[in-house]
């Protein structure tokens, strides 16, 4: 990191908290030592966004996102392949490939972390060509994406949303048909989700342990009744799902997912909801992004 363009969300809560002033000279100090060049900009929806896709073709080395995890996913798929890095500060909701890292969600240790981390490459995914990082699921998933926007859009308390996202989201969730090929392998389910990760969730938390293991890993939620489908749903927000019989994981490089008699479906890709035509092609690519990853031993 010789030379950093840092774009942050100026209306992130933690930004708007401290003051962009404060968050703008505590970036420039922290990241600027050791003769760093930083450029350090503030900017709000559809600049911020602009300024993502135009940084794959910038000077900088190195480029630090500070939002959440829409930025970031657009910072992932504008700089796979680039030869720039990608840094991240975490100041979103869920933050699913800073927590896989383990970057700290406080900003001034992000800032103190993202200082001393060194870049590693990590696999990327692609969804009917379009790159994502982490997660990528339907049925009772992507009805979780739906319903958590229209909670939020009643401006109630998050863990109110949350609680009615889920209720409205499983009277959602049918039975579906799925027909899914992983490396030429033909399987068939009777399932009311599915979700596609890059590399396995198999570390504490639903979340990964390796992010250059050059796998997907597809889970299948069976639909084996009401009650069934409430403890399934359980178990996944619990960490429990992999003792559940009725969730079903395979691993592959290549996994396509159709439904018979549909030519669309609703798809949740790392918290970004997209209609999405059929079948559904998933693929991994193994070392597609250069990403600044804190020391295991960062304190």
């Amino acid at each position: 990191m010789r030379h950093a363009l840092v774009l942050v969300n100026a209306e992130a809560g933690t930004v708007l908290d401290l003051g962009g002033e404060q968050v703008r000279a505590m970036i420039e100090r922290d990241l600027g030592a050791e003769a760093r060049r930083i450029d350090m900009r503030l900017l709000k929806g559809a600049e911020l966004g602009r300024a993502i896709e135009e940084a794959g073709r910038g000077p900088h080395d190195t480029v630090v996102i500070g939002g959440g995890d829409g930025s970031v996913s657009l910072a992932a798929r504008t700089l796979a392949r680039s030869g720039k890095t990608l840094g991240i500060l975490p100041l979103g909701t869920i933050n699913l490939l800073a927590r896989d890292i383990g970057m700290p969600l406080d900003l001034d240790r992000a800032v103190a972390a993202l200082a001393v981390s060194e870049p590693r490459k990590v696999d990327l995914a692609t969804i009917n060509g379009r790159r994502f990082h982490t997660i990528s699921g339907m049925g009772f998933f992507s009805q979780m994406a739906r319903a958590r926007e229209t909670a939020r859009r009643w401006r109630l308390w998050r863990f109110l949303a949350v609680a009615i996202a889920a209720v409205l989201a499983l009277r959602r969730t049918g039975r579906v048909s799925l027909d899914i090929d992983i490396d030429g392998a033909r399987h068939s389910f009777e399932a009311f989700a599915a979700l596609v990760t890059v590399n396995r969730f198999d570390g504490p938390g639903w979340r990964r342990a390796r992010l250059d293991d050059g796998v997907l890993e597809i889970h299948i939620a069976e639909d084996r009744g009401a009650l069934a489908k409430l403890r399934a749903g359980a178990d996944m927000v619990t960490d429990n799902w992999r003792g559940n019989p009725g969730i079903i994981s395979l691993t592959g490089r290549r996994i396509i997912l159709n439904r018979p008699s549909r030519r669309r479906i609703w798809i949740s890709t790392d918290g970004e909801l997209s209609r999405e035509d059929l079948p559904v092609s998933y693929a991994v690519e193994p070392g597609a992004l250069s990403l600044l990853m804190p020391p295991a031993d960062f304190a």
